[in-house]
């Protein structure tokens, strides 16, 4: 049971860091004509940089059928771990910070206020090389850093 606990919140932790150089080397890199729409004025729901999902998704999915066949070994609760982490992107980067969906518009929490900072901070510059900012819930304590947040949240590292 307790590898089981490891291999779902190694999956999830495990995304942040793979999303991250992912984001980086290969959306900012090869894969750049898919995610360029994803920084640029939207003229649709649908953008060609939601194929991405199917890139993230495939060894989750993966990981969970060979984990079911397996028994529900350690390999189930891994993809279970991925998939939480596609939920988690989807509910923060395509509804809190991106609005895809006209939903929790109102959040005034120190954490989501430096996590759309930093991600604003990412769009700033549309051009492929000149983001910053690659993660999506690892927020750089730069963006606590400002009058609107409490002293407390100030200067530190954050992951949600």
């Amino acid at each position: 049971m307790f590898i089981h606990l490891i291999a779902l919140v190694a999956g999830f932790t495990g995304m942040e860091v793979v999303a991250h150089f992912m984001h980086k080397y290969v959306m900012h890199g090869f894969l750049w004509s898919l995610h360029k729409s994803h920084h640029q004025k939207s003229r649709g729901f649908f953008e060609k940089n939601d194929f991405y999902f199917l890139i993230f998704a495939t060894p989750g999915i993966a990981l969970i059928v060979t984990g079911v066949n397996a028994v529900f070994d350690w390999k189930f609760f891994l993809g279970i771990g991925i998939a939480l982490y596609g939920f988690t992107y989807l509910l923060v980067h395509d509804i809190i910070i991106h609005q895809r969906v006209k939903w929790f518009t109102k959040l005034d929490n120190p954490y989501i206020k430096a996590l759309r900072k930093a991600h604003k901070a990412h769009h700033a510059d549309v051009s492929k090389d000149a983001a910053v900012s690659y993660g999506m819930l690892w927020v750089d304590r730069k963006y606590f850093e400002t009058s609107d947040i409490p002293p407390v949240w100030r200067g530190q590292n954050v992951l949600f």
